[in-house]
């Protein structure tokens, strides 16, 4: 039994956009991703997704506004809603998702991560 400590888990890569799986809770995912720029409109038709930013500040875009998410901040976007999270910066986040949940929703793009992949 060891606790997982998210910045030695961060340290391991630095790509962006890419997330990595840390932990598992029941059918749920904790996920570790680091982003900068902006990623691409999607939505995740069957589930709820959580962002919780553990170090830099980013916003998520949404067809009627924008919610800005700093250090400590968290906001838990709606199964179905079209959304855009930017980063002017580098920005470290922690996801919270159903196990097989890809991180473009049903969207083919550049930015679509390979799934499940774990450090």
């Amino acid at each position: 039994m060891e606790s997982i400590n998210l910045q030695e888990k961060l340290s391991k890569f630095s790509d962006h956009w890419a997330p990595k799986v840390i932990a598992e809770m029941n059918d749920y995912q904790f996920k570790l991703v680091k982003v900068e720029g902006e990623f691409i409109w999607h939505n995740h038709p069957d589930t709820d997704e959580v962002f919780i930013v553990i170090e830099g500040e980013m916003k998520i875009e949404f067809e009627d506004g924008t919610v800005e998410l700093s250090q400590g901040e968290m906001y838990v976007v709606p199964k179905g809603v079209m959304h855009k999270p930017v980063a002017e910066n580098e920005c470290k986040i922690m996801l919270v998702e159903p196990r097989g949940v890809v991180n473009t929703g049903e969207e083919d793009s550049d930015f679509t991560s390979e799934n499940d992949v774990w450090i």
